[in-house]
């Protein structure tokens, strides 16, 4: 047995294939039992990665490809732009902290230039010791290739020995010796740089006796993934692949040139592994596992504090809110004979509320709801299943009587989904103008800290009609109009979500392309329709089928809209900070649903136009004028 150590995802946005469930759907088939994620200058892949290998009976090894610049990470010009890759693994949970701590150093505005990056004085001053690192030197573009290699003139360089052992006494120093090996990978037999700089770095270790592992730098899976990871990397440079075919033909200079003349960056087996290393290089990999504890990172909800009047617990004061609401809202407004159904609805309400310790969690959305209206803002009446909780009503959350309208408390927070241990969390959304909402987020982090709330990172996949599309851009052959005409018949995913939910409750997993198949067969079928053994076929059948492996492969990142996550800790010793080039601000750098499974509290603060101009009508009533900026 063996174990991948150098693995990308497709969090390694456009370069990496591989979503999560697929590694552990391949190493379940090699009888793999364990696994690195060590994506490009990111960890916002790693929760994902984790919960996802956990559940496969699958040990992960929580890493990261970082960039490395060869001068100072505070030199920000293109004379410090040329980056290599070092690869750091986790050997402890102190580990982990010390990677969030370096992937959040990287994306710092101090030290981020065009991509998140460090040098290894940078990051020797940020560990905690050289007791938790692993640091595997890096693949063909490290700076010990480069500094072995000359890639214009395809041969060592003069004096290369002395140079790679100058920079491996540097990385001896950052990590302590014990903890850095040679990275040897000699899976593309056809890359003569890879041959050659493997080779060397073979005798290198040997020579001097230095610890070497021997690594693939899996970009996907199987090996007929290639072609999909092509397609990624088309995108990516903004080509085609015939125009990549014609530079190749022509001898021109390519980007990344090996992923279109090899298949060989897929998760090896055990057995094609041991014909291109040896056993050293083999059992090391062993060893680093081993080297590697497994520990926990993930976390049960830890809800912010937050502070009741006279001391009281806060599902004293949710009780104590719930009475005033009655007051106001129900007790000389709604039939005596009708009170009866709500007593029994808010008793049961705040039991659940009370038996899974969320009473915090509504008095934190009550206070935000509470700022908006003292300001003189208009909050939203309430949004969603959230307006089928009595308890939110009687606080002033919602303005919308759950009883009345027959809206059912279960359709909002369902206890079943609850395990003896994980507490799952309500979710409810705050409308409120969008004038207003930096204001709004900016009091939420006054109130809690600035270094507890922040706004957070969110992926855009890509989904059917778009796949398709850039598919059939990346192959040249199809006209734009041409593409139009087909993928108008794909539909946009929020008007079949129901249905999409039932294609991954009976199959496990759901496409809208495949979807628009089954349903618009008729407006398809010129291009590509489902046979009867549940094939697909036509001129573009190929197309489609390649544009349905790729729906959901992450394509960029972006700061969410709506969502803020609070902590009742500093978010920087949890999570990754993410530089956002678009706000030029740090976010968190896991999404929603991962913070969520480390413990963060996530909440929606919507910003919605409607109640700008709602506002700004009601001011025009009450001025009785028509202010100038109105017109």
């Amino acid at each position: 047995m063996y174990i991948p150590l150098h693995v990308h995802t497709h969090y390694s946005l456009l370069d990496g294939l591989s979503k999560p469930e697929q590694i552990a759907k391949r190493c379940k088939k090699l009888g793999i039992n364990s696994c690195a994620i060590t994506d490009h200058g990111t960890i916002s892949g790693n929760v994902n990665f984790y919960k996802t290998m956990k559940k496969n009976n699958i040990k992960p090894i929580m890493g990261c490809e970082l960039y490395i610049c060869s001068q100072s990470a505070t030199i920000k010009d293109k004379t410090n732009n040329d980056l290599s890759h070092m690869v750091v693994l986790c050997k402890n949970f102190m580990g982990w902290q010390d990677l969030i701590n370096l992937v959040s150093l990287s994306n710092s505005e101090q030290y981020f230039y065009y991509k998140p990056r460090l040098d290894l004085q940078l990051i020797k001053e940020s560990l905690r010791g050289d007791t938790n690192l692993i640091c595997i030197t890096g693949h063909p573009g490290s700076t010990l290739c480069d500094a072995i290699y000359s890639f214009d003139d395809t041969k060592l360089v003069e004096d290369w020995e002395n140079k790679a052992m100058e920079h491996v006494r540097l990385l001896h120093d950052v990590f302590g010796k014990d903890n850095v090996f040679i990275e040897i990978q000699l899976m593309d037999t056809s890359n003569e740089h890879q041959q050659t700089i493997g080779k060397a770095l073979r005798e290198f270790s040997q020579k001097h006796n230095l610890s070497r592992v021997a690594t693939i730098d899996a970009h996907y899976c199987e090996v007929s993934d290639a072609v999909d990871q092509r397609v990624l990397l088309c995108s990516s440079l903004k080509t085609t692949l015939p125009e990549i075919s014609n530079k190749i033909i022509n001898n021109e200079k390519v980007t990344l040139s090996s992923f279109f003349t090899s298949d060989k960056y897929y998760i090896l087996s055990y057995d094609e592994m041991s014909q291109i290393h040896d056993k050293i290089e083999i059992d090391n990999t062993i060893l680093i596992n081993d080297l590697c504890e497994e520990y926990d990172i993930l976390s049960s909800p830890q809800l912010p504090t937050f502070e009741c009047p006279d001391n009281q617990k806060p599902i004293e004061y949710l009780r104590h809110l719930c009475r005033q609401g009655w007051l106001d809202k129900i007790q000389n407004k709604i039939p005596k004979e009708q009170q009866t159904m709500y007593v029994d609805r808010v008793k049961k309400e705040l039991d659940i509320l009370e038996s899974t310790n969320l009473a915090s969690y509504f008095l934190i959305i009550r206070d935000i709801v509470s700022y908006v209206r003292n300001k003189g803002c208009l909050p939203g009446p309430g949004r969603g299943s959230a307006a089928g909780c009595l308890v939110s009503y009687l606080v002033g959350i919602t303005a919308i009587d759950p009883i009345k309208y027959d809206l059912i408390f279960e359709r909002f927070y369902n206890t079943g989904r609850n395990t003896a241990t994980h507490i799952s969390m309500p979710d409810i959304d705050v409308d409120v103008p969008i004038e207003h909402r930096e204001d709004i987020i900016n009091y939420i982090k006054q109130k809690y800290g600035y270094d507890k709330v922040s706004q957070m990172i969110t992926f855009n996949t890509l989904k059917g009609r778009g796949a398709l599309k850039e598919v059939l851009r990346i192959y040249g052959n199809i006209s734009f109009e041409e593409m139009n005409r087909i993928t108008k018949h794909i539909p946009d995913e929020a008007k079949i979500a129901d249905e999409l939910q039932e294609m991954k409750d009976e199959d496990g997993e759901a496409s809208i392309i495949r979807w628009a198949l089954e349903n618009n067969s008729a407006k398809l079928k010129e291009w590509c329709y489902i046979g009867d053994d549940n094939e697909l076929y036509g001129p573009l059948a190929k197309r489609f089928e390649q544009a349905i492996r790729l729906e959901g492969s992450k394509y960029n990142q972006s700061k969410h809209a709506a969502g803020i996550a609070i902590s009742n800790k500093s978010l920087e010793n949890i999570c990754p900070m993410i530089w956002d080039t678009k706000t030029e601000q740090n976010i968190a750098g896991f999404e929603m649903a991962d913070l969520e499974s480390i413990g963060v509290i996530k909440f929606d603060i919507l910003g919605i136009a409607l109640l700008d101009k709602i506002m700004c009508i009601r001011d025009i009533l009450k001025n009785k004028r028509i202010p100038e900026d109105a017109i």
